[in-house]
C-alpha cells in the first residue's frame, strides 16, 4: 500500500450490504462466514469513527412488486425486498446519524444509480476501505468500478463474505492484481495510532 497516499482526511470506509438476506443462517443468499465478519465490520466502523472518516453504509433493496429485480432472478432468489427484515442491517452495527446511508442500490454495484461517488467527490475521498458481502457479487462489483473511477481501494479479507468459500477467495485473487489493495482489518487499523 502506498501508506503516504492513505491518512484520515482522503479515505472513506463503505460497508456493502450488511443485510439479513445476506447473513443470517438460512437467509436467501446467505453468505459463507458472513457472521464472523460482522464483529471485524464493526471494529472497522469503530476504528473509522475514531478518526473521522465518512462512513457509508449500502443497501441492497428491490421493490416488492419485482419490477428492478431485471434478470438477477435468473441466478438468485428474491432477497432484499423493501419493507422485509432481510433488507435491514443485522445487528451489531453501529450506525450514527452523521453516517452515509445508499437506500436505492437496486444493482450489485454501489455506485450504478446511486450517488455514491458524488458524495465521496465531495468529501474529497480518495481512498476507499470497501467490506461487507458477497465477495464475488456486490463487492467486487463495486471494488472494480471503484478503481476504474480512480478510488484507492483498501480490502480487509476478514471484513468480506462470499457466496461460498471457493468463490470468496477466487474474488480475492482477481481482486488482488490490480483492483484493491489486499490487507486486513489489523493492519488497517494499525494505520493511524
Amino acid at each position: 500500500m502506498p501508506l503516504q497516499k492513505i491518512n484520515p482526511t482522503n479515505t472513506a470506509l463503505l460497508v456493502i450490504d450488511a443485510q439479513h438476506d445476506f447473513i443470517d443462517e438460512g437467509a436467501p443468499c446467505e453468505a459463507r462466514r458472513a457472521r464472523e465478519a460482522v464483529p471485524v465490520i464493526g471494529s472497522l466502523v469503530r476504528w473509522a469513527r475514531r478518526h473521522g472518516l465518512p462512513i457509508v453504509f449500502s443497501q441492497e433493496m428491490h421493490r416488492a412488486d419485482r419490477s428492478d429485480f431485471g434478470i438477477e432472478l435468473e441466478f438468485e432468489p428474491q432477497h432484499c425486498v423493501e419493507g422485509t427484515r432481510g433488507a435491514e442491517m443485522v445487528e451489531g452495527l453501529e450506525i450514527a446519524r452523521d453516517d452515509h446511508r445508499i437506500f436505492t442500490k437496486r444493482r450489485y454495484d454501489c455506485f450504478m444509480g446511486t450517488d455514491l461517488d458524488l458524495l465521496l467527490r465531495c468529501r474529497r475521498v480518495e481512498n476507499l476501505v470497501c467490506c461487507g458481502v458477497c465477495t464475488n457479487i456486490c463487492v467486487i462489483s463495486t471494488v472494480c468500478t471503484a478503481r476504474n473511477l480512480d478510488y484507492r481501494v483498501l480490502l480487509p479479507t476478514d471484513a468480506v463474505a462470499g457466496s461460498s468459500v471457493e468463490l470468496h477467495d477466487a474474488a480475492i485473487l482477481c481482486m488482488s492484481d490490480v483492483f484493491a489493495y489486499v490487507t486486513d482489518s489489523a493492519t488497517l487499523t494499525r494505520l493511524w495510532l
